[in-house]
């Protein structure tokens, strides 16, 4: 029996054990970097022990350092997670020859599958369908192509090339991402299928040779090769949902497999499927099995290490459908790039927080209120479920809870999929691994423009009922009071496109005699001059800006947190909540966030024109250019690492490099200047053409 068991991961993955462990009276270990001591799944743990460092190479991935925790702690028993580790087959034999439970298939298996070459070799034997691979690019003669990281998974180490001219540079690159993510750069080229949908299907397997099918998933909509969206059922006809479960089985029948496992398929349109990879762990989309079937698979872990047989006398049967997202840290302004910043608050109504099978909505998350997003792990902030009887329903659920979401400090991907989820095609399962490629729509925000001038106007009313609120003298004087009532309250902000002024001014009743807002106010007066007493409109509920001249708003409530106008006849509602200069608004078209800037700025250091800045925190691996070079927009000046991916630093405009004040290797923050580019007309070329790459 297992005791105490020590967990080898972090944030929600650490937490979401825990919750089985505790439900079974299992004694919990955590292990944190210096990064993580103030993290949720380090309190939630009986024990915790510290990995000195912060980066993951330092701290969970050291194989020593986490024998050495269980040691310390008397954990009998040692859970790998899902990330990568669990993958790792040194690291499952160094448990097992320490006396520990490994919770997780036999070290043999996972070496088996993890080399993805010799995996697919070993099961096209088995009888399980391949698409052609190639080892070598010059036996390479039909596009398009995918270029694949032997050693592991999650997208990374993975490019599409469509021609030959793009397949050395795309290889080149994907070596790179694998040794920086897996440690291991070898890499392989496969047949990529257009159209194709990605299912995978969920097996396990005991020590007395069961190996069951649990259902299917579908994970086709995916962002560089990283699933977003996952649902089970898949949306297949019974015959072929039979075909795909004899080839999982048959797989992990070919290793012996013991435990959770997923197999993975590309589906194309003629109906054909081809295995993908075995993935010899715990999925991050498990949920979704979970709240079709009823059961709680890492209990099925933990009984499965101890020897159990599978507590399964059939096939689980489904109910219902269930849908899931992956809410990351991204800044969708700046092409969904890692975002980092601290939470002030984090809160998915009507979501239960239990890590266990429900029906309705489940939030599987390692943040919460007050928690900070570094740039050392990996982007994703939780896993939003929802449960329903049909996948339509099942699809509204989500996408309401998301959009009610107040997610405040770190950008999301949340209205990415929002738009997904209400999108017709979604609906109508027109969906593939190229969904989001074709639908740039639900890229758009969902808070339209027209509708931000109404959530700057909540702010500074919001803004002016707090500094009400905190006021020691005159206190009960109304918020916007002033001798000359004729001149109105000016509040400025910085939005999504740029500063906003807003200006409003309230009657003797309190009541909204007066606003704008100019979206576009930089150069605009502190103060508004008197209202034309020529106006056809004397109440002047209008706003400059795009659409939102004919507006009729009226003020119902200001408080602090909450704002109500009546808009055109129809009362709406906007929380707001205040950081520091940091104004969230969540209203009933979307969410918005702005900065109150002060009324008498303080001057700050001006930064050269032509400056490239950080767009995030990271490491400089590659400079391809040099200072004296000229270059056109778009050419790759740098590539900066950041949570586990490279990113291309591309020239904003024609023009000469004329400062690259971080070497290859430098570590940067947000807002680091990375280069600075001259893009005048008597900019010289100082530099000879086609230089090679700069050394450092």
């Amino acid at each position: 029996m297992i005791n105490r068991l020590l967990v080898a991961n972090r944030g929600e993955i650490a937490r979401r054990v825990f919750a089985t462990c505790r439900a079974l009276g299992v004694q919990t270990v955590a292990v944190h970097s210096d990064a993580d001591a103030d993290a949720p799944f380090v309190a939630e743990a009986d024990q915790a022990v510290r990995l000195p460092g912060d980066t993951p190479a330092e701290t969970y991935l050291r194989v020593e350092k986490i024998l050495d925790a269980a040691r310390r702690s008397g954990a009998d028993a040692v859970h790998p997670g899902y990330g990568f580790l669990a993958e790792n087959a040194e690291f499952a034999a160094a448990v097992t020859d320490a006396g520990l439970t490994w919770v997780g298939p036999p070290a043999k298996v996972i070496a088996a599958m993890g080399d993805k070459l010799a995996a697919k070799a070993l099961l096209a034997e088995a009888g399980v369908p391949m698409l052609p691979s190639w080892t070598d690019t010059g036996e390479v003669t039909d596009f398009p192509v995918l270029v694949k990281a032997s050693a592991g998974g999650g997208g990374r180490g993975m490019r599409v090339v469509r021609d030959a001219a793009g397949l050395s540079e795309a290889v080149a690159s994907a070596r790179r991402e694998a040794a920086a993510a897996f440690g291991d750069g070898t890499v392989f080229i496969e047949r990529y299928v257009e159209r194709g949908r990605h299912v995978e299907v969920q097996i396990f397997g005991d020590t007395h040779g069961t190996v069951a099918a649990l259902g299917e998933r579908d994970c086709s909509i995916q962002r560089r090769h990283q699933k977003i969206v996952e649902e089970t059922p898949a949306v297949v006809d019974p015959e072929l949902r039979a075909r795909l479960h004899e080839a999982a089985v048959a797989a992990g029948r070919a290793v012996d497999y013991v435990g959770a496992g997923t197999v993975e398929f590309l589906l194309a349109p003629t109906g054909e499927f081809f295995f993908l990879e075995m993935n010899t762990r715990l999925q991050v989309e498990h949920p979704v099995t979970e709240a079709v079937t009823g059961l709680d698979l890492v209990r099925w872990q933990l009984l499965v290490a101890e020897g159990e047989p599978l507590p399964l006398g059939a096939t689980p049967p489904v109910d219902g459908h269930a849908i899931e997202v992956r809410l990351c840290a991204e800044d969708p302004a700046q092409g969904f790039r890692p975002a980092t910043g601290t939470l002030h608050r984090f809160a998915i109504p009507g979501a239960s927080g239990g890590f266990a099978p429900t029906k309705g909505l489940r939030l599987d998350s390692g943040v919460v209120d007050g928690s900070t997003v570094g740039v050392h792990y990996d982007s994703m902030l939780a896993k939003v479920v929802a449960w329903a009887p049909s996948r339509a329903e099942a699809a509204r659920a989500l996408a309401g809870a998301l959009a009610h979401a107040e997610i405040h400090g770190v950008t999301t991907n949340r209205d990415l999929l929002v738009r997904v989820l209400r999108s017709p095609e979604f609906g109508a399962v027109r969906i593939d691994t190229g969904f989001l490629d074709r639908h740039p729509e639900v890229f758009a925000p969902l808070l339209p423009a027209d509708r931000l001038p109404l959530a700057a106007l909540a702010a500074a009313l919001a803004s002016a009922a707090a500094r009400r609120a905190d006021a020691r003298v005159l206190a009960r004087l109304p918020s916007g009071w002033r001798n000359v009532p004729a001149v109105a309250q000016v509040s400025r902000f910085t939005g999504p496109d740029g500063e906003i002024e807003v200006r409003y001014r309230l009657d003797r009743t309190g009541g909204l005699a007066e606003w704008s807002v100019d979206p576009s106010a930089a150069d605009a007066a502190p103060e508004a001059a008197d209202p034309d007493p020529a106006d056809p409109d004397p109440a002047g509920h209008s706003a400059t800006g795009p659409g939102a001249e004919r507006s009729a708003v009226a003020l119902v409530e200001a408080a602090p947190a909450r704002v109500v106008l009546d808009v055109d006849g129809v009362r709406q509602a906007f929380r707001v909540h205040r950081a520091g200069s940091e104004v969230f608004v969540d209203g009933p078209d979307g969410a918005a966030t702005l900065v109150e800037l002060p009324r008498h700025p303080l001057p700050t250091a001006a930064v050269a024109a032509g400056s490239l800045l950080a767009p995030l925190p990271g490491a400089v691996t590659r400079v391809h250019v040099q200072v004296g070079q000229r270059v056109t927009a778009g050419a790759p000046l740098l590539t900066l690492e950041a949570m586990k991916l490279e990113h291309q630093v591309l020239a904003p405009t024609d023009g000469v490099v004329t400062e690259l004040p971080v070497p290859v290797g430098g570590q940067v923050r947000t807002g680091t200047v990375l280069a600075v580019i001259d893009g005048s007309p008597a900019a010289g070329d100082l530099t000879p053409s086609n230089p090679e790459e700069d050394p450092r």
